[in-house]
């Protein structure tokens, strides 16, 4: 089936744990597949029997569910993020608010705050109940620009980092793998795939900025594509990619960050 979120894990989780077989696809692989065939009609019929046409001829490999403790870290760190965007909107209102609604907003933005803190409470108490949670949180955190929420979203998004079979795995599942564009003697310039998780992405791009400032390997890496006329949005992009390394890095090594110890990749 097509990953669609949080239904079709939901489905793809209880047919899992039914012992059927399961693949869960990403949207951009079927949709790809449906073009190679010329495909005309757009229903859900005809949608359905191309997903089993394409199951039948690339024979995808099973999915399996992450452990219920990643499925809930996952769940709490989405909650957070929305009851964030929930407040950011409130503050947004309360700008060009009429007098008369002012207090409701400042009551409703008092209440989300209250339940911002009490949510990042539970997402820390639930990485502390969790050993294998908890021992790759303290790795991760040992990354200079890596705190609490981006490792949080680290092994939310992500999951366990030892299933990637290299950082650069890790870094494609992300989307943010350049993607070349040349044809002939033409040379395009590389953007960003954007062809993986676009939460993971969200999460990585502030500490990547301040990453870019206290964190020497990171800091080296964007002065020097700096000096090579990079734009600041390529150095931030570069610099969100080199924090998912040292992540991968001291996962898969299980030792803290060291800028001059050399990390598996």
């Amino acid at each position: 089936m097509e990953a669609t979120g949080s239904y079709s894990t939901e489905l793809a989780t209880y047919l899992a744990d039914n012992n059927y077989h399961v693949s869960l696809m990403n949207p951009a692989c079927i949709h790809s597949f449906g073009n190679t065939e010329l495909a005309r009609n757009k229903t859900d019929k005809s949608d359905a029997a191309m997903i089993a046409r394409y199951c039948a001829l690339h024979q995808p490999d099973p999915w399996f569910p992450a452990p219920l403790s990643e499925r809930q870290l996952t769940a709490l760190v989405r909650h957070l993020k929305n009851l964030e965007e929930m407040r950011q909107m409130e503050e947004n209102r309360l700008e060009v608010a009429e007098a008369v609604i002012v207090p409701s907003l400042n009551e409703h933005i008092a209440t989300l705050d209250e339940l911002i803190r009490e949510t990042k409470k539970k997402i820390s108490q639930h990485i502390d109940d969790n050993p294998d949670l908890k021992r790759d949180s303290e790795l991760l955190k040992s990354i200079p620009g890596v705190g609490e929420m981006l490792s949080s979203s680290l092994l939310a998004f992500a999951g366990n980092l030892r299933r990637f079979t290299s950082s650069k795995a890790l870094v494609a599942y992300a989307g943010l793998n350049p993607q070349r564009c040349e044809s002939g003697m033409f040379k395009g310039k590389s953007r960003l795939s954007k062809v993986g998780h676009g939460e993971l992405r969200s999460a990585l791009y502030m500490p990547a900025v301040v990453a870019s400032q206290y964190n020497v390997v990171v800091k080296d890496l964007t002065e020097r594509l700096k000096l090579r006329g990079k734009s600041g949005k390529e150095r931030v992009c570069a610099a969100m990619r080199k924090l998912l390394q040292l992540a991968y890095g001291v996962v898969k090594s299980g030792k803290t960050f060291n800028a001059e110890i050399p990390l598996a990749g």
